[in-house]
């Protein structure tokens, strides 16, 4: 039996086989992966489509609250004294102890006397000197009357004896007031207090030369309590509060300037710590300051441990009236455009997103005060919007509204009394 040795192919014909097989797998692999990739990206697309964003809300109600304002001031005395001697000579003693509580017409210091208690001794002998002038005088005139009744003497010497007992009853008023001057710089010897208060620093000590009304006091008493704070706000903002008023976007209680002791106000130091007591509102200044464009608003504060000192540096707050029917919303909540425009997203009634306009009026705390945009029962989206499109569906995840009401509940209370 004869064996055929097997068919070989030619060279050409097998690369040609095994490039076609290769192309053909090529191909088969490319279209797989492509339609891959388009299923992928179908599903990308149609993803954010389908899935509703998960947010919180909270619902909007109209309500009522002060319109608190946030001033920074300076605290300056309820009164101040600034001692200065009124008659010249040496310092013998100083009275008191600084820093001290002194009364009203308490001794501070004591000037050497000794020169004043002349003047009053020499005044004192001048006043009885001419007494006794004006008595000779008068006995004079009285024997020239009778004289001048019997023709005993002329009528010009009767005139001249009258006006003779006249000039030395004059010089008897002189002396009379320069012993009253003597006794008074006498007791200007003796600086006191005019006001009570706490006194500071003596700025003289004992022996040293002090002059009548001179420049440098002696030393400051200032009384505080209570205190004054004074407020610095800027005539914009004063002018704004105006117009609101006037606009009846504010209800305010009592005048809108002047005095208005009735709105109570409330400190805070440079640390934070809330002062313990209240104060009131006593005025506002009637001029703008020209160069910074400020107004000066003072407040009155009772101060029993003196634990706010003149010149410290406060925050005060107090309500300039009261909004009504506004939304007090929390500000995370609130949005704004490249215009600067206020906006935020409320949950539609087929669970969309839907964006708001907003009209803020002023911060309060971490809330806005927003007078329009809302309505009534809107579920306003409090977090879960960063990502959320208007007309995008969305689930309601928690809802907040007892945080909402306890907000509205606590603000509502700071209206002016």
């Amino acid at each position: 039996m004869s064996v055929h040795p097997p068919r070989r192919l030619g060279s050409r014909q097998t690369v040609s086989a095994v490039i076609s097989g290769i192309c053909l797998l090529g191909i088969s692999a490319c279209g797989g992966s492509n339609e891959a990739a388009n299923a992928g990206a179908q599903q990308q697309q149609q993803a954010p489509g389908m899935q509703a964003a998960r947010v919180e809300v909270v619902t909007v109600e109209p309500t009522s609250i002060g319109s608190v304002r946030e001033l920074p001031g300076r605290a300056t005395p309820y009164a101040e004294a600034e001692i200065r001697p009124q008659v010249t000579g040496l310092i013998e003693s100083r009275l008191f102890t600084e820093g001290e509580l002194v009364s009203e017409g308490q001794a501070l210091y004591q000037i050497d006397a000794d020169e004043y208690v002349a003047a009053v001794q020499s005044a004192q002998a001048a006043l009885a000197r001419a007494e006794a002038a004006a008595a000779t005088a008068g006995e004079t005139a009285k024997r020239f009357e009778r004289l001048a009744d019997i023709n005993a003497v002329s009528q010009q010497s009767y005139d001249e004896a009258v006006a003779a007992q006249k000039q030395a009853e004059a010089d008897v008023g002189i002396q009379k007031a320069a012993l009253s001057r003597a006794r008074i710089d006498l007791a200007r010897t003796k600086v006191s207090s005019p006001i009570a208060g706490r006194i500071g620093r003596s700025n003289v000590t004992q022996g040293a030369l002090v002059t009548a009304n001179q420049p440098t006091s002696l030393a400051r008493v200032l009384q505080l309590d209570p205190i004054y704070i004074d407020m610095t706000a800027s005539s914009a903002e004063v002018l704004k509060w105006k117009q609101d008023v006037s606009q009846n976007k504010i209800r305010t209680v009592g005048p809108t300037s002047g005095r208005s002791a009735a709105v109570p106000v409330t400190l805070h130091f440079e640390d934070g710590t809330e002062y313990p007591e209240r104060g009131t509102l006593e005025f506002s200044e009637v001029s703008v300051d020209m160069e910074a464009g400020t107004v000066i608003v003072r407040a009155q504060f009772p101060n029993p441990d003196n634990l706010i000192l003149p010149g410290m540096f406060m925050k005060a707050h107090f309500a300039a009236g009261t909004y009504e029917n506004v939304y007090v919303v929390p500000q995370r909540a609130v949005q704004r455009t490249p215009q600067g425009d206020a906006t935020a997203f409320v949950v539609g009634p087929d669970n969309t997103a839907v964006v708001r306009q907003l009209t803020v009026q002023e911060s309060n705390g971490s809330n806005w005060i927003v007078t329009d945009g809302f309505e009534t029962g809107d579920r306003l989206v409090t977090s879960g919007f960063q990502n959320l499109r208007p007309g995008a569906p969305v689930t309601i995840i928690q809802k907040t509204d007892a945080e909402m009401t306890a907000m509205n509940g606590g603000q509502s209370a700071a209206t002016p009394e």
